[in-house]
């Protein structure tokens, strides 16, 4: 899996690389630029290189702050001069207090021809129409608002609509959050260096980056592996790998048996979903655990399901006597338990959850109602038996984290505002899994690893998105996987998933029932199978 660093963990691998590798900065400083410019000529210039003169080419305006991200910038545009681009230098800085390997750059851009002039003259405009920005103003190292003059320069590039190149991140976006720090580049593309940042893959830093472009400049392998960085980006190759695999000589008790708690009067489709889920996923069988009341309509609709009638109310909820019955199943023959999705709340089903966490011996995945029905009272988990997943959206991730002081909508916005931190720290308190669902989502582990998925699309912003998800992660743990794997690839999975459906479908007709049609095609791009003729 790729790593995923924070500014102070970049800043020590450049630090060592320097130090203790003797790799000199200069050195790190020319293979950036250089990877800049080769991206920029191969998106911008490799279709007009051979048919334009140099004066009919776009110019290049590059935006340099006084710090290294500068530095990169002045690399690039003595490259780009060399090879007889229109390029122009803007700087922040007086030329005078630039130190280190930034001045090193700037007087070997100047030696090169190429012009350099005060911001502000960038400010008085106007630019030329066709023109590229290279935007090296800031670093990852914001850790401040951008305030005036500062500002006044990215809401010039904004305002431009100039395509805009950003050097490491786009200024103005914290490299450990993603969020704006006042106002920030929206850049098309980004080149970042060596392993890309937290703020490059959260949101609204996502959006302000564009395409991103990961580029080697000399940092050794070892620190870029380093199991020191706790933040991992799955790539498909991981998922390959993980994806179980089905030997010949095998039969449905080969692959797990999934018992789903689920489902209440007038939310019978959310068990459904999570069972069907299940089953496409490769499940050897599922049983639905439902209220006995509602067993005619649910077997009616079933086919590869199973249906366990479980003790309610009468009303078409669980009693919290059913835990007795879903236990003993457990025991004898399921040897997994997804939980939660329509089963309503109230007191009965906070007995009922707590008695299962504390007493099942298989693990669980706890979605939706059962969320719910332990919010304001987690520490239950650390009664588990077992490990248990837990897969809350924002609203029940606020909720999970109760607070007499807080309200939900602030809790949920200090959510929104560092996924990464908020759900590694409830994984070690609570000892639970935790998948945090949203764009992106970000499962985290009891020890204080975490995953950002890169995989879906706003087409799966659905009622019953979720149940599915449940039902895929379910459905690996009864296969084999280890709760972080099952729920990385079932993460994974889902949203690839949803990709393969949104493209047939388009996002805006994309319900949870075609990520289910879709599971099947995604777990052929990933194991790479062919439907055997």
């Amino acid at each position: 899996m790729l790593k995923v660093a924070t500014a102070a963990e970049m800043q020590g691998i450049d630090r060592v690389t320097i130090e203790d590798y003797g790799i000199a900065g200069t050195i790190l400083m020319e293979r950036a630029g250089l990877a800049v410019v080769s991206r920029i000529n191969e998106l911008f210039f490799r279709d007009t290189e051979q048919r334009q003169p140099a004066a009919d080419k776009p110019g290049v305006i590059v935006l340099c702050g006084g710090g290294n991200n500068g530095g990169d910038g002045f690399v690039a545009a003595r490259i780009l001069q060399n090879e007889g681009k229109n390029v122009e230098v803007f700087l922040t800085a007086r030329p005078e207090s630039l130190r280190g390997d930034a001045r090193i750059n700037y007087d070997a851009a100047k030696k090169f021809g190429v012009r350099i002039s005060p911001m502000d003259e960038f400010l008085a405009g106007p630019q030329p129409r066709e023109c590229i920005i290279v935007d090296a103003l800031l670093g990852t190292g914001l850790s401040k608002e951008v305030r005036a003059p500062l500002s006044d320069v990215i809401c010039a590039v904004n305002r431009s609509a100039r395509p805009v190149v950003s050097v490491d991140i786009p200024s103005g976006i914290s490299s450990d959050t993603g969020q704006v720090m006042g106002c920030a580049v929206r850049a098309r593309y980004t080149v970042t260096f060596g392993l890309p940042k937290r703020g490059h893959l959260l949101y609204p830093g996502a959006a302000y980056s564009g395409r991103l472009f990961i580029e080697e400049i000399g940092f050794p392998a070892t620190l870029l592996k380093s199991e020191k960085i706790s933040v991992n980006l799955p790539e498909r190759d991981d998922m390959t790998s993980m994806l179980p695999e089905r030997p010949a000589y095998s039969h449905k008790g080969t692959y797990g048996h999934v018992l789903v708690v689920a489902g209440s009067r007038g939310k019978t489709g959310a068990a459904l979903m999570t069972a069907r889920a299940c089953l496409r996923t490769g499940a050897g069988l599922v049983t639905l655990g439902v209220p006995e009341s509602l067993a005619g309509t649910f077997q009616s609709v079933v086919t590869e399901e199973m249906i366990l009638p479980l003790p309610d109310r009468g009303n078409g909820t669980l009693s919290s006597e059913s835990a007795g019955a879903i236990l003993e199943f457990l025991h004898g023959k399921a040897n997994v338990l997804a939980a939660g999705p329509g089963l309503s709340v109230d007191g009965e089903i906070t007995r009922l959850l707590g008695r299962l966490i504390a007493e099942s011996g298989s693990p669980m995945v706890i979605d939706a109602d059962g969320l719910n029905a332990i919010a304001g009272n987690t520490a239950v988990l650390k009664d588990r038996r077992c490990p248990v997943v837990l897969t809350p959206h924002p609203g029940e991730m606020a909720r999970l984290l109760h607070r007499p002081d807080s309200g939900e909508d602030r809790i949920r916005a200090m959510t929104e505002k560092d996924r990464i931190n908020t759900a590694v720290s409830f994984a070690e308190k609570s000892g639970a899994y935790l998948v945090l669902k949203g764009v992106p989502t970000v499962t985290a582990t009891p020890e204080g690893d975490a995953f950002i998925n890169p995989t879906g699309n706003p087409g799966m912003a659905s009622a019953g998105s979720g149940d599915v998800l449940t039902g895929m992660i379910a459905a690996f743990l009864a296969q084999g996987l280890e709760p972080r794997d099952a729920s990385v690839l079932g993460v994974y999975m889902h949203g690839l998933a949803g990709d393969i459906a949104a493209g047939e479908k388009g996002p805006h007709s994309l319900i949870a029932s075609d990520i289910i049609s879709s599971i099947p095609a995604a777990c052929l791009s990933v194991s790479g199978s062919r439907p055997q003729p």
